[in-house]
């Protein structure tokens, strides 16, 4: 990922040659060496079941005025590592290259949600010009819904500790377009009372996930 103020976090392979000591290093091996206490946990953003919270570890790989580093991310749970190479023009902190890294999930998640909600995956490629057609199709019928879902949310983000009901949701507002504009089924106040029983619920659970997610960290 690139970023104004970072430069670039760019996920690497566990054998990735990193230059050490005159020579080079896997970054799976300079991980082993990692001293116990150089590992701090941060959260690479919120998520669905709570603040995604991994240990981190940096290590400059170069002259330290170059702003290089061999960026480390262990799972709590699973001891799973992850790699990532970064560089900065200026000096920066480790949590904003965490930070960096964590948006990764927000690309993932985009492309996810193009898939569920509008079959962006659901082509049969057999020649340029109705592929570009379906793909320009789809991507705008997802920024139609990604917007009407910003919209719909209020101005001052609720707390997903305390929040009673959860925002709409690009899902939520494709089943209600589809329920009544498109396909109309139906009473209309049934379907938004299902919709604000499904929030509740939603918003229910993702209260246990972080309150457990937390007591964790």
């Amino acid at each position: 990922m690139r970023d104004k103020q970072i430069g670039y976090v760019l996920a690497v392979a566990c054998d990735h040659r990193i230059p050490a000591y005159n020579s080079s290093l896997r970054a799976d091996v300079i991980a082993a060496g990692v001293p116990a206490q150089s590992w701090q946990v941060l959260s690479a953003g919120a998520g669905a079941k709570g603040p995604r919270l991994y240990a981190w570890a940096w290590i400059t790989i170069a002259d330290p005025d170059d702003y290089q580093w061999l960026l480390i991310r262990r799972n709590m749970t699973t001891g799973e590592l992850a790699f990532y190479r970064c560089g900065s023009p200026t000096r920066t902190t480790l949590a904003e290259l965490v930070r960096v890294a964590g948006t990764r999930w927000t690309v993932e998640e985009c492309f996810q949600a193009a898939k569920d909600q509008i079959g962006l995956d659901q082509y049969q490629v057999r020649g340029w010009t109705g592929w570009h057609r379906f793909i320009t199709l789809a991507m705008l019928a997802l920024a139609v819904l990604t917007v009407m879902a910003a919209k719909s949310r209020p101005a001052t983000p609720a707390d997903p500790r305390t929040d009673t009901h959860i925002a709409l949701t690009i899902a939520e507002v494709r089943r209600l377009f589809n329920a009544l504009v498109t396909i109309v089924t139906g009473d209309a106040a049934k379907t938004l009372r299902a919709s604000l029983w499904r929030r509740k619920v939603q918003a229910t659970a993702r209260r246990s996930h972080y309150q457990r997610r937390l007591a964790a960290g």
